[in-house]
């Protein structure tokens, strides 16, 4: 020990042997290194302090799992709501909620806004601050007429003004208001939810409509609103024209719960509808609905093989079927009010789906064909979501299509 000591006296005030570096000193002895994580040397002197430090900024990009949240809550139905928790790994809760009105009246307005702009720009451009008039009325009129109203329509919103409002100044909101309350007049009539008659094992919905339309797509999306208010369901792959619309059909089956009766591509529809209402009556399913292949209006073979497919359904139930729903392409303006006139002399149409009405700068032909047939209108589509299918209201249709959010 007193051997010793000497040269640790020397060490320690610099006697002798040359002291480390101040920098590698710490002026209090650290713990002993640990065997698998040695601890680091001391931070130098110029060392900033923590206070000093910048916070750290967001980072570069989001993470993979907060746009697969988006994502899913974006997909959510109108009464269930994805609210991300902050667990390891991060999830998902389903959280019963009622989904605000806001909601959908955002997402129609949004897919509505060709039309809307393309109408209420043409309406700004007649009334800048001047005087009602004979010619701007008849200036108004064109406009709506273009806009696919309807004469009816459109003589019924400029004689309002003419009497309300002739010789005083108008403004474009002013017609605004007018439009949107007259659409509403024409659409509370027909808007009208499609009610599934629970008496009725199965209830048989038969979609038709034209290629292209959306039948398949708007099937699966009422097969998911059906299931979600508990209702068990069966889907017929009917357009046997096409393997695609099979697939297609039979995907939202699985997504659905639901079976789908289908045959090989090129197989009888008729025959596969017999067979699909006769196993829908024996497992007791409550809705039934029945794809087939989209048509032409003018083409006549293909109108005489639909009503073939309707006397069939009728051999197992009479009273079958209890919905026939066209699904009309908001884009196709003018040609939609002949099919409906076709198809509703051909397979008795009982209800409209309009879809794609935010593709188009069309959807005033709605209007036109409410006016002309009165049939119920169910649903319009504004997008590809099953929550961008929302049961028709004329009020929120009316509001959105004048610009008036």
């Amino acid at each position: 020990m007193t051997d010793n000591k000497p040269g640790f006296f020397k060490r320690l005030f610099g006697g002798g042997e040359t002291p480390a570096p101040p920098e590698t000193r710490p002026e209090n002895p650290a713990p002993a290194p640990q065997p698998v994580e040695p601890t680091p040397a001391p931070p130098p002197d110029d060392v900033p302090s923590p206070e000093d430090l910048p916070l750290p900024g967001p980072p570069e990009t989001t993470p993979d799992y907060v746009d697969d949240i988006e994502d899913q809550a974006a997909d959510a139905q109108p009464m269930v709501e994805m609210v991300p928790v902050a667990l390891d790994p991060p999830a998902m809760v389903e959280v019963a909620v009622e989904t605000p009105r806001q909601g959908w009246f955002t997402r129609l307005a949004s897919g509505l806004k060709r039309s809307s702009d393309q109408l209420t720009g043409s309406i700004t451009s007649v009334f800048t601050k001047r005087k009602l008039d004979n010619a701007t009325l008849d200036e108004l009129e064109d406009v709506l007429i273009q806009a696919d109203l309807g004469i009816e329509t459109a003589t019924a919103i400029t004689e309002t003004l003419r009497r309300d409002r002739f010789d005083r100044d108008v403004s474009g909101e002013d017609v605004r208001a007018v439009l949107a309350a007259e659409i509403e007049k024409v659409l509370g009539p027909v808007a009208r939810p499609l009610e599934i008659d629970t008496a009725q094992k199965p209830f048989v919905i038969l979609m038709i409509g034209v290629n292209g339309s959306g039948k398949t797509t708007t099937i699966g999306k009422l097969a998911q609103k059906f299931a979600h208010e508990g209702r068990s369901v069966m889907l017929a792959a009917g357009d046997t024209f096409r393997a695609a619309a099979i697939e297609q059909l039979q995907v939202w089956g699985q997504r659905t719960n639901a079976p789908v009766i289908s045959r090989p591509a090129g197989a009888d529809a008729s025959g596969l509808a017999f067979d699909a209402v006769t196993q829908a009556r024996t497992e007791g399913r409550d809705v039934l609905i029945i794809d087939t292949a989209g048509r032409l209006q003018n083409r006549d073979e293909l109108m005489n093989e639909l009503e073939k497919v309707i006397r069939v359904i009728k051999k197992v139930d009479p009273t079958a079927p209890h919905a026939t729903i066209l699904t009309l392409d908001a884009t196709t303006g003018q040609n939609a009010l002949k099919q409906v006139e076709i198809f509703g002399k051909r397979a008795g149409v009982t209800g409209l789906v309009m879809t794609k009405l935010d593709g188009t700068a069309r959807g005033g032909i709605l209007v036109a064909i409410a006016k002309k047939f009165g049939l119920p209108v169910h649903f319009i589509g504004v997008g590809e979501s099953v929550g961008d299918l929302e049961p028709f209201t004329a009020s929120d249709f009316a509001r959105a299509i004048a610009g008036r959010d």
